[in-house]
């Protein structure tokens, strides 16, 4: 939500709310101030040398003068170190458990005092002073981790820490959640602190709602990922590092993570790019599965109003044959902006409503902010309340901040009961007819003059049982909330798979659902930045996600609503959606060229949706984002991990969306292999730039030779669009076909191509054996040349 209004009128203390919400940030400040520890004089300490050494399964422990180090190598290679005790649980980012030791691993001497663990995928040295390499079996190093520091309070409390690292000096450092300002992460300190930036952002802007310690650091070694498990607030700075030249020595790159307390530990994956995501999410957990439909596209808007606009909005995509999935409504619907109210006067018949557009094919989704109006005869507070299901200061009182309902309190999703509580109130949205939900406002937000619209660091969690305060709780207050939401759903509605996606999050939230932008500033810099968020996210085990297209303020022009549309058409979530004051972002309010164009892009979307639940079911099973940097299958290759402005789309598409007003023909850097133009025909031969044409009516889409891509054909099943491999080289692709919106375990299709005797000739591969495919087959590209 852009509380820009709200804010001003907070600073001018203008309106009763904006009184409220200063009165509520100052309470908070005077709290913090009283219940916080002072941190005073501290004591600094680093490990110190070796003293012994304890062997365990997987690796062992080893001891410091002032520390201990735990390493463990895990069945699949994945490295975890913690130091002072710190072990893998408890942890809100692993799915599972943590997963079992390798048994084949032991920890040995090694040269100069130091200890080493071997394993078939990773080799870890542990130095006489406790720093930590990561090599490959071959003995390269991905990175080197150096002794740690912390800072110990002396009159007691949490210590901080700061752990340096070093990487090659032609790494390339990607993820830390959602960026704005990537998904090339270059030189600068990155907060890890989930934030609501007080109205639109755009490349420039940190933090933003989704801040993990997660890094996907790339390289000519290797790639690896490294995930600091730890929820405290924290800055990341990262320095890319350069080479030598000439007889000049490399400088390597580096990353410091700095935290204000809680546990120093870490997990390592190493691999290719497609092993360490696959690796992530065993770690992590699988990505919820989205049901198809939401794999189509999606309105939204704030300020819909009323039943008869939203229906008004429904008709015009029905009456220009443009094809509409959902229709997401915003806080305006809730009575008094209450959670799992409705307005009736506005919305006289909601469940009626819901019941006749679902005939037609398009579902509704909620909002549901966290957020709970502190006022007694409200249901939700009185249940709350008498469960003691919020979140209190160190005294006991609930803690209150000023949202859009006015004063409010805040569940406390860090305890399982209160998860169980407030999954059970989603009956009410189901009721109501809502087929999912949108979870915002979640980081959490509690509006405020003075910069930080949050909560107390001194509200007190119950963080499963453990006890903390909301320095602990803040990162993953999202996280849990949609824990709360899934599992409540999947109970009240245990026959269909749950659709939920969250504003604000952590490590593990693709668990339960995926994301969107938040409020991306309408402008072409927002667009730039919308392209980033997702890559970002991808990269972090986030699969499904998308922007606000055209921009969340403002009024886009016809050109910048247009592009935005044609690339919003390509990533997981295409939804349309706008503030309140923002205008309309129908296709049809920006003249008939623009929705020419508009509809032509649904159209390909919907064409397209037997590969997206494909690319769906398959980040499911491996981890793998639908959207993938152009480096995804060549990370050796330099130039494209500095490429920002194209991705590919699974392994079969390579999209090259327009960025930049005024264009009809851009540049694109092609992978190694053949690629065809999809619009034109045209095949081309990467690696290498080629230049493409643009025009307004559409953005380059470039298919790889030999690719077998599932479409929807024109009697509305699966088809199978086989683009021609090269001479002397095959190709391929997977198949998942949609059997609904249960739990039904779907099979994986296996099909080849190749190019024989001037024909192309696709087979359905199962187990050994090959036979003809279960779809229509339709070649293209056959007698192109590059």
């Amino acid at each position: 939500m852009d509380g820009r209004d709200l804010v001003r009128s907070v600073r001018s203390f203008g309106t009763v709310q904006g009184l409220r919400a200063a009165r509520s940030a100052w309470r908070q400040r005077r709290t913090d101030a009283r219940e916080l520890p002072k941190r005073g004089a501290e004591r600094a300490r680093v490990p110190g040398p070796v003293t012994g050494a304890e062997p365990l399964p997987g690796g062992g422990i080893l001891r410091f003068a002032r520390s201990e180090l735990r390493i463990r190598v895990t069945a699949g290679g994945t490295v975890f170190w913690g130091w002072d005790g710190a072990g893998p649980e408890p942890s809100y980012a692993l799915a599972d458990g943590p997963p079992d030791p390798d048994p084949r691993a032991e920890l040995e001497p090694d040269k100069d005092g130091g200890w080493r663990v071997v394993s078939e995928r990773v080799t870890v040295e542990v130095s006489r002073k406790g720093a930590v390499e990561i090599r490959t079996p071959g003995g390269v190093v991905l990175r080197r981790d150096l002794p740690p520091r912390w800072w110990e309070p002396v009159r007691g409390g949490p210590a901080r820490w700061v752990q340096r690292t070093e990487v090659p000096a032609d790494a390339r450092f990607f993820g830390l959640g959602g960026r704005a300002s990537g998904p090339r992460l270059r030189g600068g300190t990155y907060r890890l602190w989930n934030t609501d930036p007080r109205g639109t952002f755009g490349p420039g802007d940190d933090p933003l709602y989704i801040n993990m310690p997660v890094q996907l650091v790339v390289a000519d070694a290797g790639t690896h990922l490294a995930f600091h498990d730890n929820s405290w607030d924290g800055r990341v700075t990262l320095h890319e590092g350069e080479e030598g030249a000439g007889s000049g020595h490399d400088r390597p790159g580096t990353s410091e993570v700095r935290m204000d307390g809680g546990p120093l530990r870490c997990w390592v994956v190493v691999g290719t790019p497609a092993r360490v995501l696959a690796g992530w999410t065993q770690l992590t957990g699988a990505p919820a599965l989205p049901p198809a439909w939401a794999l189509g596209p999606q309105h939204a808007r704030w300020g819909f109003g009323s039943e008869r606009e939203v229906r008004r909005i429904v008709a015009g995509y029905r009456d220009r044959e443009l094809p509409l999935s959902a229709v997401h409504l915003d806080i305006d619907h809730y009575d008094a902006h209450q959670v799992f109210t409705v307005d009736r006067e506005r919305f006289p018949d909601l469940p009626g409503m819901a019941k006749d557009l679902r005939e037609d094919g398009v579902r509704l989704v909620s909002i549901v902010d966290p957020a709970v109006k502190a006022e007694r005869g409200n249901a939700v507070y009185d249940s709350g309340s008498a469960a003691g299901a919020f979140v209190r200061d160190p005294r006991g009182r609930e803690v209150r901040g000023v949202v859009w309902p006015g004063e409010c309190v805040y569940p406390d999703f860090t305890d399982p009961a209160v998860r169980q509580w407030w999954g059970e109130l989603y009956e009410e949205r189901l009721a109501q007819g809502f087929s999912g939900v949108w979870h915002d406002m979640n980081e959490p937000v509690s509006f405020s003059p003075f910069g930080d619209m949050t909560l107390p660091r001194s509200a007190r969690h119950a963080l499963e049982g453990r006890g903390g305060d909301h320095r602990e709780a803040h990162n993953v207050y999202g996280l849990a909330m949609a824990q709360s939401g899934y599992e409540g759903l999947r109970r009240l509605r245990p026959e269909e798979r749950p659709f939920l996606f969250s504003r604000s999050g952590w490590a593990g939230m693709q668990r339960y659902g995926g994301t969107w932008s938040g409020d991306v500033s309408t402008g072409w810099p927002g667009l730039r930045a919308s392209l980033s968020l997702v890559l970002g996210l991808g990269l972090c085990g986030v699969p499904y996600s998308g922007p606000d297209v055209g921009g969340f303020d403002g009024s886009p022009s016809p050109e910048l609503y247009l592009r935005w549309f044609q690339l919003g058409a390509r990533l997981p979530l295409f939804r349309t959606h706008a503030a309140i004051d923002a205008g309309r972002r129908e296709p049809w309010e920006f003249g008939p060229e623009v929705l020419a164009h508009a509809k032509a892009a649904l159209d390909e979307r919907e064409r397209l949706r037997p590969y997206f639940v494909t690319l769906a079911h398959l980040a499911r099973l491996t981890g793998a984002p639908y959207v993938r940097p152009l480096w995804w299958s060549s990370p050796e290759d330099r130039v494209l991990r500095d490429c920002e402005d194209a991705f590919l789309l699974g392994d079969a598409l390579l999209v090259a969306p327009v960025l930049e007003s005024g264009t009809d023909r851009r540049a694109v850097r092609l992978p190694r292999g053949r690629w065809y133009d999809t619009a034109t025909g045209q095949a081309y031969d990467g690696p290498g730039q080629v230049l493409v044409d643009a025009p307004l009516s559409r953005i380059p889409v470039l298919a790889r030779g030999g690719a077998v891509i599932p479409v929807r054909g024109a009697d509305g099943g699966i088809e199978l669009e086989v683009w021609a491999p090269a001479e002397r080289r095959g190709g391929g692709g997977l198949v998942v076909p949609d059997l609904g919106d249960g739990w039904e375990e779907a099979e994986v299709e296996r099909y080849t191509s190749r190019l024989v005797d001037g024909r192309v000739v696709v087979k359905q591969v199962k187990g050994n054996r090959s036979g003809p495919p279960r779809w229509r087959v339709r070649v293209r590209g056959l007698g192109a040349r590059a």
